[in-house]
């Protein structure tokens, strides 16, 4: 079994797809009003969104995208306009995170987790 897509809600997909642009993902579908897919620049996973009239209530959802150079990465999103609530710092589960939202409040942490990513010390 093989991850194909992850597929998150928003009420208004002309606010959510140039926000995917500019982290780099690259549209494919573009189904207006109600869906937008992305290829990722990095393996063949693909991203989408689809519209909602309500978002999910409570914590929401957590979308990961793995960075190689994170703090390039970072610093390149914050000068093409992009805010982020957290910016990159080493977590307890050794990982390195930045933290933002999209325009629909879904939590977006680019990071890199190295070889811990898949083998953390605690790993079974």
């Amino acid at each position: 079994m093989n991850l194909n897509q992850i597929t998150v809600p928003s009420v208004d997909l002309t606010k959510s797809i140039p926000f995917y642009e500019k982290l780099g993902l690259k549209l494919i579908v573009k189904a207006l009003p109600h869906y937008a897919r992305f290829e990722c620049p990095v393996g063949d996973a693909t991203f989408s969104i689809h519209q909602t009239e309500k978002l999910p209530t409570g914590d929401g959802i957590y979308v990961y995208f793995e960075c190689e150079d994170l703090e390039s990465q970072v610093n390149e999103l914050i000068s093409k306009g992009i805010q982020f609530d957290e910016l990159p710092n080493d977590k307890p589960w050794l990982w390195r995170e930045a933290r933002l939202k999209d325009p629909d409040s879904n939590l977006v942490i680019l990071y890199y987790g190295g070889v811990n990513r898949k083998n953390p010390p605690w790993k079974i």
